[in-house]
């Protein structure tokens, strides 16, 4: 008997699971609903770049043992190695790169009893707000195919709002997780600095800037998630502890009444779009209504100078990570493996001297220590995730726009993001708005540093008063 579409819509990952151990349901039918909605779907919006014909055999024999036991998953094709799959990074130039070893993440989601099938597309080297590459293509958003889809989570996240996943792996250094989320009415945490391992192949992942979770559609998976994958691995060089009880049961109950701050405009005080600020104006009084005290604010920092800062070590990380690929080749990248900005960036950040380098950490303290000052009155901040609604297709292109174009339009696009990469925070993206014409917009709530289950109590508790789970992309 085959699982209907509409059927396996209803579920999220947490659900399959709790059918798959009731025998409910047969691991093989949600697997073969996952491959039949990924066969009908992904030519639309090319969201999963490479699937694993041997993992889908493995997965038709294994037993559905874990807390998540027998739930398909993909994990973005971006810093995450996949034992035996291939980590492109989006790139030409790691095309046919294949790794012989999980990271410790991908193996907690493999002892959790996740299904690894493959992957999801990413921007090059994740450096695009907007999946459009050179070696797979744009990705497309589900809910209108001429939109972005975000990113640099794309790919995994328009898997998920087309329906071919419940939640799935992403990545997130200025914004990755959220913003896609917010552009596909999903779910998207970055959880706080050190809550998740980072190795064995990566140390403080770019300077303590970037980290792993997941997209989802239900706040209980992006905790049930954080069950699986939090905790230190071995030789981390620092951690966040979780907490004593797991985050699943912490999201049963409400949060303490909290002191919420709210802006529309962004931190150099530039206005965001109309919807942006209806989302977060309505949000703000349903927060009211839930009993927390909300009023305006802001930390008081300068945004320019911390994301100048943060994106300098990012570019001179991605000019590291040439030079030991070339290491690898026995030879220089060619002209055609990188796209034109990549190839920019590169150039530019090569002629950054080690002092420059090194001072970027001052500056990025000061204004880390500025915004940390606010957070000690203010228990969340919420803000849109967005300046404005997903782009069309081709405005954050890599391919086409120079590297200071597409700075501009990548910035003036998610200003409300890499500040928290840069202070380690939580913050995460809830679907609590759609436009007029039916595209979703995210609000993003950024809590105090370790304080993930307050935030995600708070989300649950929002999901609970005005849900969005069965808001379905029109495919």
């Amino acid at each position: 008997m085959s699982l209907r579409f509409d059927e396996y819509r209803a579920f999220d990952a947490v659900g399959l699971a709790e059918a798959i151990r009731g025998k409910e349901l047969q691991p093989h039918e949600v697997l073969d609903a996952a491959l039949d909605r990924l066969q009908a779907v992904n030519p639309q919006v090319n969201a999963i770049t490479y699937l694993d014909e041997a993992a889908v055999a493995e997965a038709r024999q294994a037993p559905a043992a874990g807390p998540l036991g027998g739930v398909p998953y993909f994990i973005k094709d971006l810093h995450a190695p996949v034992r035996g799959m291939p980590l492109t990074h989006g790139s030409r130039l790691f095309a046919d790169q294949r790794l012989d070893f999980d990271s410790e993440t991908v193996a907690r989601l493999r002892q959790a009893g996740l299904r690894i099938l493959g992957r999801s597309a990413s921007s090059e080297f994740g450096m695009s707000p907007s999946v459009e590459t050179a070696l797979a293509g744009p990705t497309r958003n589900p809910w209108d195919l001429t939109r972005i889809a975000g990113g640099s989570s794309g790919g995994a996240a328009a898997a998920v709002a087309a329906g071919i996943l419940p939640a799935t792996h992403a990545t997130d250094s200025g914004g990755s997780i959220r913003i896609p989320a917010a552009c596909n009415g999903l779910v998207g945490l970055k959880p706080t600095r050190g809550l998740l391992p980072t190795g064995p192949h990566r140390g403080e992942a770019s300077h303590g800037l970037s980290h792993e979770h997941a997209v989802t559609r239900s706040v209980r998976d992006c905790a049930a998630l954080l069950d699986a994958t939090a905790g230190p691995d071995v030789g981390a060089p620092y951690f966040t502890p979780p907490p004593a009880e797991s985050f699943l049961a912490l999201i049963s109950r409400p949060p303490r009444r909290l002191r919420i701050a709210f802006t529309s405009h962004t931190f150099r005080q530039q206005p965001s779009h109309p919807e942006c600020e209806a989302a977060v104006l309505e949000t703000a009084r349903r927060l009211e209504t839930l009993g927390h005290v909300v009023e305006p604010g802001a930390p008081d920092f300068d945004a320019g100078a911390l994301g100048a800062a943060t994106g300098l070590l990012l570019l001179t990380g991605l000019a590291a990570q040439l030079r030991a690929r070339e290491a690898v080749l026995g030879r220089a990248a060619r002209e055609d493996e990188l796209e034109p900005v990549t190839w920019e960036a590169i150039r530019l950040s090569q002629k950054v001297t080690g002092v420059d380098y090194a001072s970027q950490f001052t500056r990025i303290n000061q204004e880390v220590r500025r915004i940390g000052r606010f957070f000690q009155t203010v228990d969340v901040l919420l803000t849109p995730t967005l300046a404005s609604p997903p782009l069309p297709l081709g405005a954050l292109s890599t391919q086409a726009l120079t590297l200071n174009e597409f700075q501009q339009a990548a910035s003036a696009f998610c200003p409300f993001t890499g500040a928290f990469n840069a202070t380690g925070q939580p913050a995460i993206s809830l679907p609590l708005h759609w436009t007029a014409e039916g595209l979703p917009l995210g609000v993003q709530l950024v809590g105090r540093f370790g304080e993930d289950a307050t935030l995600l109590q708070l989300a649950a508790e929002i999901e609970r008063a005005w849900p969005w789970f069965q808001r379905t992309a029109p495919l």
